[in-house]
C-alpha cells in the first residue's frame, strides 16, 4: 500500500497518487503523452528502456510488470537500455559510450533517449518514495 492515500484524480495508482495536485498530474500526463507518442523510438525500445529502469530505480509497481530482456537483438535498443542502465548510476556518460550514441542517433535522437530516460526515472523514483506496489489497487 502506497504511503499516502490516493487521490481521485487520475486513471492509474501512480497518476492517483499525483492527483493530490491537478495542475501538476495534468501537465505531468500532458508530458508522458508527449514522450510516449513520440514516433522517434519504438515501442518496443521504449518498453526496454522501462524496465531497464523499473529494476534500477526500485519501483516495485514498475518492476512487476516486466524484467528487462536478455536477448536483445536490435542495436539501438540494445545502446538505449545500456545507456538507461548506466544513467541510474552515474551523472556523466563517458566519451567512448557517447560516441557509441552518436554512431546509432541522431543529436535529436539522443536528447529524446535521454529526455525519455530522465522522464521515467522520475515517475519510478516517484513511485519507489511512496511505496506504490504491484499490488496497490484503486
Amino acid at each position: 500500500m502506497a504511503i499516502i492515500s490516493f487521490s481521485q484524480n487520475g486513471l492509474t495508482p501512480f497518476q492517483q497518487l499525483l492527483g493530490h495536485n491537478k495542475d501538476i498530474l495534468e501537465k505531468w500526463v500532458s508530458l508522458e503523452e508527449c514522450i510516449f507518442s513520440s514516433a522517434t523510438f519504438s515501442a518496443e525500445l521504449k518498453e526496454e528502456v522501462r524496465r531497464t529502469l523499473a529494476f534500477n530505480n526500485g519501483c516495485e509497481y514498475c518492476m512487476s510488470k516486466g524484467a528487462p530482456s536478455k536477448n536483445i537483438m536490435d542495436l539501438r535498443t540494445q545502446l538505449a537500455a545500456h545507456v538507461a542502465d548506466i544513467s541510474t548510476r552515474k551523472i556523466h556518460i563517458c566519451d567512448g559510450e557517447f560516441s557509441a550514441l552518436k554512431e546509432a542517433f541522431t543529436d535529436s535522437e539522443i536528447s529524446e533517449l535521454l529526455a525519455l530516460i530522465c522522464f521515467i526515472t522520475a515517475c519510478q523514483r516517484l513511485g519507489a518514495l511512496l511505496d506504490l506496489g504491484p499490488s496497490c489497487q484503486i
